[in-house]
C-alpha cells in the first residue's frame, strides 16, 4: 500500500510574541518526591484559573529516577508570563523554593518568537538542556532576571525574593 505522509504546520502570525517555556523540577532527595507531589494539584488548580495570556499547559516526564517531572506552557506573549509569575500564587511557590528547595531543583528555559532564549537552574546539581552544552554562571547582576537575561525591552518588574536579599550582600555579587 502506497499511502503519502499528511503533513501539517500552523501559521503562528496571529502571536508574533509568543513564548514557550519549559519548567521542571527534578527531586534531589528523599523529601523532595513530597515537595514534588505538593505542587502538582496548587499548579492543576492554577492552570484551570486560566491565567491572561496562557495559550497552553502541557504536562510530561522527563524520568523515573531520579523522578524529574515538566510542564510546556506557551504564553501569548513574555509581558503576560512576567506577570503572572509575579501574582499570586506563583508569587509565594517561588519566594518560599528560594528561601528553601525542600529536596528538589527548578529550572525553566524559555524560547522567544522574536528571537532570544534564556534559562535559570535552581538547585540542578546535573547539567541540563542548554547547561550541558553552554557555559554556566551565576545567575546574579543582570543574570538575575529572565528579562534582562533574554535581553527583552522594559525594566524587570520586582523580583519575588530581590537578589541582595537572596544572597545575602549590598550588590548581590
Amino acid at each position: 500500500m502506497n499511502s503519502r505522509v499528511e503533513r501539517k504546520t500552523v501559521d503562528l502570525s496571529p502571536f508574533p510574541d509568543l513564548v514557550v517555556i519549559y519548567l521542571g523540577m527534578r527531586v534531589n532527595a528523599l523529601t523532595g518526591v513530597k515537595t514534588l507531589f505538593g505542587f502538582g494539584p496548587q499548579i492543576k488548580n492554577s492552570v484551570d484559573q486560566k491565567p491572561d495570556g496562557l495559550l497552553l499547559h502541557e504536562n510530561f516526564i522527563m524520568s523515573l529516577i531520579p523522578l524529574h517531572l515538566g510542564m510546556r506552557q506557551y504564553w501569548r506573549d513574555f509581558d503576560a508570563l512576567e506577570a503572572w509569575a509575579r501574582s499570586t500564587p506563583h508569587r509565594e511557590w517561588w519566594r518560599d523554593f528560594l528561601r528553601s528547595s525542600r529536596g528538589t531543583g527548578f529550572w525553566h528555559e524559555a524560547y522567544f518568537m522574536r528571537g532570544g532564549m534564556e534559562a535559570v537552574y535552581d538547585d540542578v546539581p546535573v547539567r541540563l538542556g542548554f547547561g550541558q552544552f553552554a557555559p554556566m554562571k551565576p545567575a546574579r547582576g543582570p543574570m538575575f532576571s529572565a528579562r534582562t537575561r533574554a535581553k527583552l525591552a522594559g525594566e524587570p518588574r520586582p523580583a519575588v525574593v530581590q537578589e541582595a536579599e537572596l544572597y545575602g550582600t549590598e550588590s548581590g555579587r
